[in-house]
């Protein structure tokens, strides 16, 4: 699993924007300061109506930090991704990374196992601080269906 002082796994990675999906190199992405958030998946519950929020909601309160960019990963397509983002209000402000076959959430060591409740192989709740390419900061929750220590409150926390 990634952890603080790691550095950033290097893929390809798919962006949702209100026009065609964008491919970015990971490196691009995590250049510079980063926070990274992700979700067991768009749309459900914990996600929609708390983590997304908090941090559409705490975005400005976060770039003031000196952060340069703001990023959601979820295993969904990039579809499902582009119309959360519209729903939530984040599309334009919150990078929407779409990792539909969760290579990059396995490739992080980050990935849970719902299988059993219907939804496959989905990411663990989590968010990042990146700082040219390695982690500085972690906050994983315990419990997938809580957004405390990933919050954006904990976030700006930590910054």
């Amino acid at each position: 699993m990634i952890a603080v002082g790691d550095k950033m796994p290097e893929m390809e990675l798919t962006l949702a924007t209100e026009d065609q999906p964008d491919m970015q190199p990971s490196a691009a992405l995590f250049s510079g300061k980063t926070v990274l958030f992700a979700v067991p998946g768009a749309y459900t519950p914990t996600c929609h109506q708390n983590h997304m929020p908090g941090f559409v909601e705490k975005i400005a309160d976060i770039k003031a930090k000196g952060v340069d960019r703001v990023a959601c990963l979820s295993v969904n397509d990039v579809f499902v991704m582009k119309n959360w983002g519209l729903d939530s209000q984040a599309i334009g402000r919150i990078d929407l990374i779409a990792d539909g076959s969760a290579l990059y959430t396995k490739a992080l060591g980050m990935d849970l196992d719902l299988t059993e409740r219907g939804l496959g192989i989905r990411s663990k709740r989590y968010a990042l601080i990146i700082e040219n390419g390695t982690v500085t900061w972690l906050g994983l929750e315990e419990n997938p269906g809580q957004a405390e220590a990933s919050s954006a409150e904990a976030v700006l926390a930590a910054l």
